[in-house]
């Protein structure tokens, strides 16, 4: 009786990957996650500190729906210090509970019944059931290792059809941290306007980038007035539980995104807020030293990550952002859920399978290194047991 309340669109969507490995590990002593997309620094104290005053000083109420002007206004100078994009913090830039609201506003905003979203696979997992839950229709386009995971003008190109809407470009990448070149992504961004696309830009991970320019895709010319710029404060800031994120867009279609957000959710939480305007101002002003020494130190996690799959023989391509490695376990014989499943079950190791970003994520695994130094050496000193014993 119940399903008749259901919505076929949302039942047919499957659980996240992720979580299953995660709820399992959970009930298992002294197992070593691998697999989290988090940060594993506490927020910087002069960024808590500056919430609690707020809270002491009893500022506990609605901000405005698009969120503080002052929060705003430091989004717009962080713009433009750090990636030389410019918009106008009244009527281009809101506030949302984390980039994942702001995604799911985006689309919902821009997509009609039956209009195509072109996205990478693998890719975060989010994407492809966000655009089924906005009455779109997801086209995956393949990425592969050979090419360091990173869409190519001509694949885009190959999947648009009358119906496309919009690119979803996620770069740095989830789940295999990959990154983009100029050149390459002026040749999305030129096919985006050969076809009048909307690019919806995921840049949560930008800040995390170890080689390579920092290039945030509305910066190109001609794709500021056709491209959605998400990003907020969980992995540069280590702010993944304050739950802040932003939208930057032409002001019409943030008139429109705004809607939805002051029906559904009114704002995001002023503590979360008055945190984020004291990480992007103090870091302004002393040269972003919260979010460098951070990067520095998820590099030297991810060199001796490589180093140890190295020594396993796992075959693997460099990854140069965000904070995952995306390494083949083919040779193993097992596919990528036998081989987590298994890890986990007999060495108490959680790791992603491949699969959970997409299909072409199979035959690999997701292992982040956002981990402590020596519980990651300690993981890898598991999985070789592991491999050896296969």
């Amino acid at each position: 009786m119940s399903s008749r309340f259901i919505n076929p669109a949302v039942a047919q969507v499957p659980p996240s990957g992720i979580r299953r490995f995660f709820d399992v590990a959970g009930t298992m002593k002294d197992a070593i996650s691998l697999g989290v997309g988090e940060p594993d620094f506490v927020t910087p104290y002069h960024i808590r500190s500056a919430a609690i005053d707020s809270l002491l000083d009893g500022e506990t109420q609605y901000t405005p729906n698009r969120g503080l002007l002052s929060l705003r206004q430091e989004i717009a100078l962080y713009l433009n210090d750090r990636f030389h994009v410019s918009y106008d913090p009244e009527k281009e830039i809101m506030v949302t509970v984390g980039a994942s609201e702001a995604i799911d506003l985006a689309l919902r905003v821009c997509l009609r019944p039956g209009d195509e979203v072109i996205l990478p696979d693998p890719g975060y997992v989010s994407y492809a059931p966000c655009v089924t839950f906005a009455g779109g229709t997801p086209v995956p386009v393949v990425t592969r290792a050979q090419d360091e995971f990173r869409m190519t003008a001509a694949e885009v190109e190959k999947a648009i059809t009358p119906r496309t809407r919009a690119i979803i470009f996620p770069y740095p990448n989830n789940p295999t941290g990959a990154v983009m070149t100029r050149e390459e992504m002026e040749k999305i961004a030129k096919v985006a306007q050969q076809h009048d696309l909307l690019v919806i830009a995921d840049e949560i991970y930008i800040e995390l980038t170890y080689a390579g320019e920092m290039l945030s895709f509305a910066s190109l010319p001609g794709m500021r007035e056709r491209t959605v710029l998400i990003n907020g404060f969980s992995k540069a800031f280590a702010m993944t539980g304050w739950r802040l994120g932003y939208a930057c867009a032409p002001g019409e279609i943030l008139y429109e995104m705004n809607k939805i957000h002051q029906y559904a959710i009114m704002c995001a939480p002023r503590q979360a807020q008055v945190a984020g305007v004291q990480a992007l101002k103090k870091n302004r002003e002393n040269g972003y030293e919260d979010v460098v020494s951070m990067r520095r130190s998820y590099d030297r996690r991810r060199r001796v990550m490589l180093d140890a799959f190295r020594k396993m023989g796992l075959d693997y391509f460099e990854p140069r952002g965000a904070f995952y490695c995306f390494p083949s376990v083919k040779s193993t014989g097992l596919t990528s859920e036998e081989f987590c499943t298994q890890l986990l079950r007999e060495h108490r190791v959680v790791c992603v399978p491949g699969d959970a970003f997409g299909q072409s994520g199979a035959g690999h695994i997701r292992c982040c290194y956002a981990t402590d130094m020596n519980r990651m050496l300690e993981a890898f000193r598991r999985m070789e047991m592991f491999l050896q014993s296969i």
